[in-house]
């Protein structure tokens, strides 16, 4: 049965090239979370790059593999940490006309950077590595070793001096599942945790060849330092390219949504509902619902804005709300959601 008021269209607040000033921007609610990871960024790179320089000095001197290659994961992470920083301050900039919903995924993008960054300039380089140390026939001089474990030893404290602050602001915003949302902060806590098991990985190596005489034994450290690079390259940019993509919210939110809607009294059934992160801290809403019987056009329009603005409030992720009105049957549910409404909260 048709109901009355079916297929009104209220438009959303801004559509006419005006931004309202207090629209989101993919989620921008708080900079502080933001000025803590920008902290923990900048010391990863503060660390990295001395780091580098001394892994790449180390690595020349004793003509170490390993070294070298943990050199290039060094270099690879530092470049890493200038995207992040980007993705930083990128992502908070306000909509405009031609990013309507704001600038929150270049969080995801900068973040696949970075994980092509890992893959490309630490596992690529780590494999040549070790494959060229295999090959070589040339007698190997030791007489360096001891001052590239000196390094590998500073630079195992300062990547755990590293990992500890990152992992100590992942816990201090809720721990594994709320701290590592955040696609910087998960990277920066991959790339030192990486960092710290490769340089134990080349430590291990170099020891051996010191011990044994046999290249293969640092030759297969960097070997492991590239195979675990190119794992967590592959880990990085396989959620980045998810989130880029426009990956659903988590089902507990999406839940929450539906309960809600659900909920209301002027609401028969709710035939879909669509969910997309937009960013960080924000969601996109997009719900087609059946409404009870008896509502005149004007009721359709009052009962649209409480239950948005009900959203807005109970889940402040969704700053995006788009409801239509409708009886079509499930099926139709499907195809594109058809936007209703004004912005949520407004």
């Amino acid at each position: 049965m048709s109901r009355p008021g079916r297929g009104i269209r209220r438009k959303v607040s801004g559509t006419s090239g005006e931004y309202p000033e207090n629209r989101t921007n993919g989620g921008a609610r708080s900079h502080a979370p933001d000025s803590k990871t920008r902290v923990t960024v900048l010391v990863a790179l503060a660390a990295n790059l001395v780091i580098a320089v001394a892994k790449a000095v180390g690595g020349l001197i004793a003509h170490s593999p390993a070294l070298l290659s943990e050199a290039a994961h060094s270099v690879a992470d530092s470049f890493n940490e200038v995207f992040l920083l980007a993705a930083l301050r990128r992502s908070r900039r306000p909509a405009d006309r031609r990013h309507p919903f704001g600038y929150g995924k270049e969080r995801f993008f900068w973040s696949l950077l970075a994980a092509v960054g890992i893959f490309v300039m630490g596992g690529c380089f780590s494999f040549f590595q070790g494959v060229e140390a295999l090959r070589s026939h040339e007698q190997e001089k030791l007489s360096g070793y001891v001052i590239g474990l000196i390094v590998l030893g500073v630079a195992l404290l300062a990547e755990g001096l590293s990992l500890l602050r990152a992992l100590h602001q992942v816990r201090r915003q809720g721990g594994a599942k709320g701290g590592l949302r955040d696609p910087a902060l998960r990277t920066v806590v991959a790339e030192d945790g990486t960092a710290v098991l490769g340089v134990t990985l080349a430590i291990i190596g170099m020891a051996l060849h010191m011990v044994t005489g046999q290249v293969v034994w640092e030759a297969s450290a960097s070997l492991a330092i590239g195979a675990l690079l190119v794992y967590v390259a592959y880990r990085l940019g396989r959620d980045a390219r998810d989130q880029l993509i426009g990956e659903a919210a988590d089902p507990e939110l999406s839940g929450r949504i539906r309960s809600l809607l659900q909920a209301q009294p002027e609401i028969d059934s709710v035939e879909a509902l669509f969910t997309m992160k937009m960013g960080l801290d924000s969601v996109l809403v997009a719900a087609r619902i059946d409404l009870a019987p008896g509502l005149d056009s004007e009721r359709v329009e009052e009962v649209a804005v409480r239950i948005k603005r009900s959203i807005a409030r109970t889940v402040p992720e969704t700053d995006q709300i788009f409801l239509d009105v409708t009886d079509g049957p499930a099926e139709e549910a499907h195809e594109s959601p058809a936007a209703t409404g004004e912005r949520g909260g407004a």
